[in-house]
C-alpha cells in the first residue's frame, strides 16, 4: 500500500461540512479492545499467566510508572489525579510501588531489557529531586535498564513546577525525552483553567534540555479552553514554534463536568463554539505543516528527523497507552494506581482509588483491579485499527498472511459501511487494501470506529470525546 509522503502530507484537505458530518465521540484507540471494555472478572492467575508466556517470547520492556499527585488543580484536567500541597504523602506511595515493582519483577525474566521508560501522572515532577533518584534506584535493582542512552526514556514535566536544577537531575538519572504540558500561553486563558507555565520559564527548561543532550522536546497544547480565540492561539503557537519542539501534540478539550467535577470551575460560556474551535485547529496544521512538521496523526506533528515521522515513513510506527510509540514491539508493564499494562494478549489495570491501591500492596498482592484476555478477533481488529491510525493505509494481503483471514470475506460488514466514506472522499478502496485519503486524516478515528466490534455490541452509550 502507498504511503503519504511529506509533500502529499502538505496537500491540506479541510472540509467542513465532512467534518461537521463525522465529528461524532469516539475512542482514540490507545488500546484495542479499549479501556472500558476491562473486566474485574479478569484474575490474578490470568495476569500471571500472561507473564509468563510474555518470559517465553522474551520481547523487551516498557516501564510505565502513574504519580498522581498535583500541587494545584488544572480545571480542564481528566487525568487520575489527587490534588495536595503536603508532598509528604509521595513517599509512602513510592515505597507502595517499589513493593509492587517487587511483586512483579519475582515473575519476570531479569535479563528482559527496558526498551522504554515512562513516568505520568499527575506531575511527576511534583516529587523532590531525592524523591526522583530514589524512585530510579528502585526501578533499577528490579528491571535491567539500559546504560547507553539508547533507551526511550520520557517524564512528562510541568513546566511551572520544575526548576533547571531538576532538569539536570532528570538527566543525570537517565531521562533522554521530555513532555512539557504547556496548553496554552496566554495570561487570561492560564487564570480560567488555574495553569501556569510562562514563555521564559519554558525557554529555561528547554535551553537547559539541549544542553544537556536530551534527544527530544514535546509539547502539548490544548484548544477549546475558555477565553480562546483564533488569535490568542495563533500568538501561542508563535511563542511554541519559536521554541522549535521536536514534537507537538495539540489536543481537543473535552467538556464533561458531569465526569470530572473540576471542570465546573470553568465557565463553560466563555469556551470557543464548534466553529472557531475548528478554526482554531485548521489554523495550527496549516502552521505546523508550514512550519516543517509531518503530521502523525490524531492531533500530533513531529519534525522530519524526529524517530516518531522516522517510524511512520518506515512503517514501523505503533500505539499504545502512552499515544504514537516507536517500541511498540515491547510488553508494557505499568505501576501505580490506575496504571494500565498490556502484556501479552492481555490488558491489566490497577486499582483506580488510592486507598484500595494500597490496601492491596499492604496485603501483598498485586494491586489488580480489572483486565481483559483478548481473543483472536479483539487481535486482528487492533492490528487493523492499528495499521490505519498509524499509517493511514492497510494492506489486506499483510493482514491475511498474519491471521489466516480472507479479509474481504471476513470483514464484508466493515467495507460496505467503508462505502459511504469513499463516497464522500475519506478513503479510497482498492482490491488490495484501503487508503486513507488527506481529508480523512482529520477523522481517522471516526473511519477507525468500523472496524470496533466492541462499539456496536455496547449496550449503552459510551462517553468519548469528540473527533475534533
Amino acid at each position: 500500500m502507498h504511503r503519504l509522503s511529506a509533500n502529499e502530507q502538505a496537500l491540506a484537505v479541510w472540509d467542513e461540512a465532512l467534518i461537521a458530518r463525522y465529528d461524532l465521540s469516539g475512542p482514540r484507540y490507545t488500546s484495542y479492545p479499549t479501556a472500558p471494555q476491562f473486566d474485574s472478572s479478569f484474575r490474578g492467575s490470568e495476569l500471571e499467566q500472561a507473564i509468563a508466556v510474555s518470559n517465553q517470547r522474551g520481547n523487551p520492556l516498557s516501564l510505565y510508572f502513574h504519580i498522581p499527585f498535583c500541587s494545584r488543580v488544572c480545571y480542564y484536567c481528566a487525568c487520575n489525579k489527587i490534588i495536595t500541597a503536603n508532598r509528604r504523602v509521595a513517599a509512602p506511595y513510592l515505597a507502595r510501588m517499589e513493593r509492587e515493582m517487587a511483586m512483579m519483577s519475582a515473575l519476570l525474566d531479569p535479563s528482559r531489557p527496558v526498551h522504554q521508560l515512562h513516568w505520568g501522572g499527575g506531575t511527576p515532577t511534583y516529587i523532590s529531586d531525592d524523591e526522583k533518584r530514589q524512585l530510579m534506584a528502585a526501578i533499577r535493582r528490579h528491571f535491567n535498564l539500559l546504560d547507553d542512552d539508547q533507551g526511550e526514556y520520557a517524564i512528562e514535566i510541568h513546566p511551572g513546577d520544575t526548576t533547571v536544577e531538576s532538569i539536570n537531575c532528570l538527566r543525570e538519572l537517565g531521562f533522554n525525552r521530555l513532555s512539557m504540558g504547556i496548553q496554552d500561553f496566554d495570561a487570561e486563558v492560564q487564570k480560567a483553567v488555574n495553569r501556569f507555565n510562562s514563555v521564559s520559564e519554558v525557554r529555561a527548561l528547554v535551553d537547559a534540555s539541549r544542553t544537556l543532550g536530551f534527544h527530544s522536546i514535546s509539547m502539548d497544547l490544548i484548544y477549546g479552553l475558555p477565553l480562546q480565540n483564533r488569535d490568542t492561539f495563533n500568538r501561542t503557537l508563535d511563542a511554541v514554534l519559536d521554541l522549535s519542539p521536536d514534537r507537538l501534540s495539540i489536543f481537543n478539550y473535552a467538556h464533561m463536568p458531569h465526569l470530572f467535577k473540576t471542570q465546573k470551575q470553568m465557565d463553560a460560556r466563555q469556551m470557543p463554539g464548534p466553529e472557531e474551535k475548528l478554526v482554531m485547529l485548521h489554523q495550527a496544521t496549516e502552521r505546523m505543516l508550514e512550519a516543517g512538521y509531518v503530521y502523525i496523526g490524531m492531533d500530533h506533528f513531529a519534525k522530519p528527523d524526529d524517530e516518531l515521522a522516522v517510524a511512520q515513513r518506515q512503517g514501523k510506527l505503533q500505539r499504545n497507552f502512552q499515544g504514537y510509540a516507536t517500541h511498540g514491539d515491547c510488553d508494557l508493564f505499568a505501576f501505580g494506581v490506575s496504571a494500565i499494562s498490556s502484556i501479552g494478549d492481555t490488558f491489566s489495570q490497577n486499582h483506580k482509588e488510592i486507598a484500595d491501591y494500597n490496601a492491596a500492596v499492604d496485603r501483598g498482592e498485586l494491586p489488580l483491579a480489572r483486565g481483559l484476555a483478548l481473543t483472536d478477533d479483539d487481535l486482528l481488529r487492533a492490528r487493523v485499527i492499528e495499521g490505519l491510525i498509524c499509517h493511514f493505509c492497510l494492506d489486506f494481503r499483510a493482514i491475511e498472511a498474519q491471521f489466516g483471514i480472507a479479509f474481504e470475506r471476513y470483514f464484508s460488514e466493515e467495507l460496505e459501511a467503508l462505502n459511504a466514506m469513499a463516497q464522500d472522499g475519506l478513503v479510497v478502496l482498492e482490491p488490495s487494501g484501503i487508503q486513507v485519503t488527506p481529508a480523512g486524516r482529520l477523522l481517522i478515528r471516526r473511519i477507525c470506529m468500523v472496524f470496533d466490534a466492541w462499539l456496536k455490541r455496547a449496550q449503552a452509550p459510551q462517553k468519548f470525546s469528540r473527533i475534533i
